[in-house]
């Protein structure tokens, strides 16, 4: 089995894999705090409540975007399962050109996210990635990353107005049942959820004319992340959500960068090799 961990600023997924069939999934708290053993102790007893052994797993690939806590899982792979962990960076072959002026400065979640969605899609794609920050990822036709847009994420926007405006409350980030609302939270709620519906609306517009101009017309967009759903449901401007897209993408990167020796590779796009960013 392959466990596929991708560690975020807020939390980590972790995922288990039985050949391609994803069997399990969960999240964890981001804490930089946590030592190895914490973290080993904690995904030991997860596992083992959902019936997967720990000894079963022989291959580990993770994608970071926190440094610090890419450290701590990748020794916990090496003490928990006794694997070297393919870590997601520079030198891993992901069969997608990155066009970023500076390869190096794309998260390994972006890659690993256009690569689940090219190979899904087999066309022009844009990936929006609901996190700690929401990402706009821009995939062309041929399967060259092209680039993307980082805005604030609604966690964050809700969590600053909080913070810096002393009469307002921390809110649920849930629909209002109208756009006037009627009282603060109800008014808060509104101006959270429909004003990012608004902004994704328009990053997308703008990035689907301006990719259909450069010869790859978007044929699809997929969300993912936690709040994905609560997004994609106010608008057409997202065509599927699929929260596990970090996890296949990882799934197929590590089968892109499997020994020869291993067999069961998944029909993967072949392209040109690229940074994995």
């Amino acid at each position: 089995m392959l466990l596929a961990i991708d560690i975020g600023n807020t939390q980590t997924v972790v995922g288990v894999y039985r050949g391609p069939t994803l069997v399990e999934h969960l999240r964890l708290e981001s804490s930089r705090a946590r030592t190895t053993d914490e973290y080993g102790a904690l995904l030991t007893m997860l596992l083992t409540q959902r019936g997967l052994a720990i000894p079963e797993i022989h291959n580990a690939i993770l994608a970071s975007v926190v440094p610090p806590l890419t450290d701590t899982f990748v020794r916990l792979v090496e003490k928990f399962l006794g694997q070297t962990a393919l870590v997601v960076g520079p030198g891993i072959k992901t069969h997608m050109p990155v066009l970023y002026e500076n390869p190096r400065e794309v998260g390994a979640d972006r890659i690993v996210n256009a690569v689940a969605a090219f190979h899904r899609v087999r066309a022009a794609a844009i990936v929006v990635d609901f996190g700690t920050a929401t990402t706009f990822d821009a995939i062309s036709k041929r399967g060259e990353y092209m680039g993307g847009a980082i805005a604030p994420g609604i966690g964050i926007s809700a969590e600053a107005l909080f913070a810096r405006a002393s009469k307002l409350p921390r809110v649920e980030l849930v629909r209002p049942r109208h756009v006037v609302g009627r009282n603060t939270v109800a008014s808060m709620q509104s101006g959270l959820v429909f004003g990012y519906v608004g902004l994704v609306e328009g990053i997308v517009a703008r990035m689907r004319a301006e990719m259909a101009a450069q010869g790859s017309p978007v044929e699809r967009v997929i969300g993912t992340g936690g709040l994905a759903p609560l997004i994609a449901d106010e608008t057409q401007a997202i065509d599927e959500v699929d929260e596990h897209l970090t996890l296949e993408g990882l799934h197929l990167i590590f089968e892109l960068n499997r020994p020869q020796d291993k067999p069961d590779k998944p029909d993967v796009a072949e392209h040109r090799d690229g940074a994995a960013g």
